[in-house]
C-alpha cells in the first residue's frame, strides 16, 4: 500500500509543477504595465496584451479536446509546456511591441492547451472523492506562480536580484527554466490513460448555447475571467493614478489580489462541502460589489487594498461554481460542456479591451465600471441557480 502511494505521489509532483507553469499566464498583468511604461503606450494599447492572451481560448479549447483524443493527455500537456517555453524565450531578445505581441500570443496558446488537458490528466492519477481536493490544491499551486510574478519583475526592475541587464524581464528566463524542468520531469513520468471518449466538435458545443441556462453559465465564465484579468491588470494602474505610486511599488496590488484569491480558493473548498452553491455565490458576489463601490469612491491606500482583497476572495470560487452547475445541468454531455466553458475564458479578451477604452476616456474609474457590469451579471446569474 505504501509503495502504491509512493508511486502515486511520485506522479503527482511533476503534474503539480505543471499547475505552477499554468500560473505563468498571469504574469501578463504586471508585464503589460511594464511594457506600457517602457514603450509609452496608452491603456488601450497596453490592454491588447492580456486580451491577446485570452483570445486563443476561443480558438484552441475545443480543438485541444480533439487533439487529446489523438495523442493523449500527457503529450498534450507536454506540447503546451513547449509552447509556453517558446513564449518565455522570446522576451530575452528584447521588449519591442512586436516581440511582446508574439510572446503573449504563444503564452495564451500554450495556456489554452494546458487548461484543457491538465485537469483531465490529473484524474488519471487521483480519482474518486479526492479528485476535487487535488484540483483545488492544483489551483493553489498555480496561484503561487501568479502572485510571485509581480515580485520577481519588481526585484528585477530595482536590481534587487541579479538581472543580467534585463531589468523586469528577468521574470521570463526564471519561469522558462521552471518550464524546462516541468517538460523533462513530466516526460520521464509514466502515466496510464484510459481509452479516450469520442471527440467533440465546434458544432456540438455551440448547439448547447441554445439552452438558456448553459448560455447564462457561458457568459458567467466570461464575466469571472474578465474581472480576474481586469483586476490583475488595473489594480496597479489605480494606485499609480490616484496616489502617484511608482509601478515597482504598485505591482504589490496584483500580488495582493492573487494572495486573497488563493486563500478564497482553499477556504471555498471547505465551505462548499457544507454550504450550497447559491448562498456561497451570493456571499462571493457581495464581496465583489462592495469592492467596486470602494474603488469608485476612495483614493485611500488602505481602502483600495481592502477592495482588491475583496475581489480576490470573492472571485476565487466563481469558476468552480459556474462550471459545476453547467455540468449538473447536462450530465450526459460533459465533454461538450467542458469545452464550451473553457471557451468562456475568452472573457479575458473582451473585458481588458473594453476597460482600456473606458480608462483612456475617463480614467481608471471607467475600467472599474466595466468590471462592475460583470459583477452585476453574476448577481443576476446567482438568482437563476436552483441550488
Amino acid at each position: 500500500m505504501t509503495t502504491d502511494n509512493q508511486i502515486k505521489y511520485g506522479k503527482l509532483v511533476p503534474v503539480m509543477l505543471c499547475f505552477f507553469a499554468m500560473g505563468f499566464v498571469d504574469l501578463v498583468g504586471i508585464a503589460s504595465n511594464y511594457v506600457k511604461a517602457d514603450l509609452n503606450l496608452s491603456d488601450a494599447e497596453a490592454n491588447i496584451f492580456p486580451s491577446l492572451v485570452f483570445f486563443w481560448f476561443l480558438i484552441f479549447s475545443v480543438p485541444t479536446g480533439v487533439l487529446m483524443n489523438r495523442i493523449g493527455r500527457k503529450r498534450t500537456v507536454l506540447l503546451s509546456l513547449i509552447v509556453t517555453f517558446a513564449s518565455l524565450l522570446l522576451p530575452l531578445f528584447g521588449d519591442s511591441y512586436g516581440i511582446m505581441l508574439c510572446s503573449f500570443s504563444l503564452l495564451g496558446i500554450g495556456n489554452a492547451l494546458m487548461q484543457t488537458s491538465l485537469n483531465p490528466l490529473l484524474s488519471n492519477i487521483i480519482a474518486g472523492d479526492k479528485l476535487a481536493s487535488s484540483l483545488t490544491f492544483g489551483q493553489f499551486v498555480k496561484a503561487i506562480a501568479s502572485f510571485l510574478a509581480p515580485y520577481i519583475a519588481m526585484w528585477g526592475a530595482t536590481q534587487a536580484i541579479p538581472e543580467f541587464g534585463m531589468g523586469w524581464r528577468v521574470l521570463f528566463p526564471i519561469y522558462m527554466a521552471i518550464a524546462v524542468i516541468a517538460i523533462l520531469w513530466l516526460g520521464a513520468t509514466p502515466i496510464e490513460e484510459e481509452v479516450p471518449d469520442k471527440a467533440s466538435g465546434f458544432s456540438s458545443c455551440l448547439k448547447l448555447l441554445s439552452s438558456p441556462f448553459i448560455l447564462l453559465c457561458f457568459i458567467g465564465i466570461m464575466c469571472h475571467v474578465g474581472i480576474d484579468v481586469g483586476t490583475n491588470t488595473t489594480a496597479p494602474k489605480i494606485l499609480m493614478e490616484r496616489l502617484g505610486m511608482p509601478l515597482d511599488d504598485a505591482g504589490f496590488a496584483t500580488s495582493l489580489y492573487f494572495i486573497f484569491r488563493t486563500l478564497g480558493c482553499l477556504s471555498g473548498a471547505v465551505i462548499l462541502q457544507k454550504v450550497a452553491s447559491k448562498p456561497f455565490l451570493g456571499i462571493s458576489v457581495a464581496c465583489m460589489l462592495a469592492a467596486m463601490v470602494l474603488l469608485f469612491v476612495s483614493a485611500d491606500l488602505t481602502v483600495i487594498y481592502i477592495a482588491i482583497a475583496l475581489i480576490g476572495f470573492g472571485n476565487s470560487n466563481v469558476f468552480s461554481i459556474v462550471f459545476s452547475q453547467a455540468l449538473l445541468a447536462v450530465p450526459d454531455k460533459k465533454n461538450e460542456i467542458s469545452g464550451l466553458m473553457i471557451m468562456g475564458l475568452f472573457g479575458g479578451t473582451v473585458f481588458p479591451l473594453l476597460m482600456g477604452f473606458a480608462s483612456d476616456a475617463v480614467g481608471q474609474s471607467g475600467a472599474v465600471a466595466v468590471m462592475t457590469a460583470g459583477v452585476i451579471y453574476l448577481i443576476i446569474y446567482m438568482f437563476k441557480l436552483k441550488r
